[in-house]
């Protein structure tokens, strides 16, 4: 069962870039917003360290929050987050009201089982190369899964799992696979690292050239001895 989250936030009448900028410096809060549904957008300030906890939940962007807006608490999720480039510190927050009848898309995160018993890994030597850790789903708020689990266990070396392969949680459905076949993405491979394969080749070449060394120093042996049983011509 995914974990309740809840965020506290209060309605910002002072509202610009320079009130944002104002906002973070003097108070550390963190500007956001909230938008969707039936009401109109609302500006908000949110408590910066309480926000930072909570997106130490891997929940937090892809489960359904408790927004509480002046006392009064909103399902939502979040559909943007903007961070400083250096330091990773959270910029602005956007909210996005769901109701409970209609679909939300929201990208939830792959979780991989059984890497550690993958066949391919095991009796092969093969690597496992992650290509995706999430993916945007389509569902009710009450079907929205907190993860989307990947089995690796029979996995083969050289083989591919693609977002079709995936067994999906009823009535859940990925965005992309709507868009066509040429969407089907692999999500998870098993190959053999390239440093391996190029020393298999590098012993393969020198096998090859010792066996025609061999060869041909033999034929050599067996020339000369056919040239010294020759009978002479004097």
């Amino acid at each position: 069962m995914a974990q309740k989250i809840e965020i506290h936030a209060e309605v910002r009448e002072d509202v610009g870039k320079g009130a944002s900028r104002r906002l973070r410096r003097s108070t550390q809060g963190v500007p956001g917003i909230i938008y969707g549904g039936d009401a109109d957008p609302v500006v908000l300030t949110l408590n910066g360290n309480e926000l930072s906890k909570a997106m130490e939940a891997e929940a937090f962007f892809s489960q359904i929050l408790e927004v509480v807006v002046d006392g009064k608490k909103v399902q939502a999720v979040v559909r943007d987050l903007q961070r400083f480039p250096a330091s990773g510190k959270v910029l602005h927050v956007d909210f996005m009201r769901i109701s409970a009848d209609k679909p939300i898309q929201v990208s939830v995160p792959f979780r991989f089982v059984d890497e550690d018993k993958c066949i391919g890994v095991l009796e092969s030597g093969g690597v496992v190369s992650h290509n995706m850790t999430d993916v945007e789903i389509s569902c009710l708020p009450a079907d929205l899964p907190e993860f989307i689990e990947v089995y690796m266990a029979d996995v083969d070396l050289n083989q591919c799992f693609h977002l079709s392969d995936i067994a999906l949680p009823e009535g859940v459905t990925i965005v992309a696979l709507g868009h066509g076949e040429d969407y089907d993405s692999v999500i998870v491979s098993v190959y053999v690292p390239r440093v391996i394969e190029e020393i298999e080749e590098i012993a393969e070449e020198e096998l090859e050239v010792g066996v025609e060394e061999g060869d041909e120093a033999a034929e050599g042996e067996a020339a000369e001895g056919d040239a010294e049983g020759e009978p002479s011509d004097d």
